[in-house]
């Protein structure tokens, strides 16, 4: 069998084919301009988005000063029990128990409570604030005629092509002029 017969029928030429059909979207690729945003540290940074943090931290303060007070009572019943306990007469020593145990189920109650209520506030407010968010990254795109942006988790971006100052900076802009937040 000569070489030549071999390099049409085997893998070589399946990668010649592969090559031909890669190399036109290749040159088509070099050709578009290409953004990346990382909205993890955009939404951590957007000043729309810490004025929400900030309206929910005020909101909830109350209920976690709350939590903490009854959390401080619990620390003092468990210390007031492991001093006295023993010498305390039974009855005592276990309606003090059950008054801890009960607290703690309260405190659990409450954790939980709060934890999905602060989650829900934290997806009401993100909803709210992502119209704005949205719209000034599409305006930025298109804009600076961008043709693809795209967004973590990505494998590897270059910071030559991170958009993310930029659109930032238009966020804070926005925020500053008082403009749609």
């Amino acid at each position: 069998m000569r070489a030549i017969d071999r390099i049409q029928r085997g893998p070589f030429r399946i990668g010649l084919i592969l090559l031909g059909l890669l190399l036109p979207i290749a040159g088509w690729a070099q050709s578009q301009k290409i953004g990346y945003v990382d909205m993890k540290r955009l939404l951590d940074n957007a000043p729309q988005v810490a004025a929400g943090r900030q309206r929910i931290e005020a909101e909830f303060a109350g209920r976690d000063r709350q939590l903490q007070a009854e959390r401080t009572r619990l620390t003092e019943l468990e210390a007031r029990e492991a001093r006295d306990a023993a010498v305390m007469p039974k009855a005592a020593a276990e309606a003090l128990h059950r008054e801890i145990q009960t607290l703690k189920r309260t405190i659990d109650r409450t954790i939980v409570k709060l934890n999905e209520d602060l989650k829900n506030r934290r997806d009401e407010e993100m909803n709210r604030r992502w119209p704005v968010i949205n719209d000034a990254l599409i305006e930025y795109s298109r804009e600076n005629n961008f043709d693809l942006v795209l967004t973590a988790p990505v494998l590897y971006a270059s910071p030559r092509i991170d958009i993310t100052d930029e659109v930032l900076a238009r966020l804070q802009a926005r925020a500053e002029s008082g403009g749609p937040r």
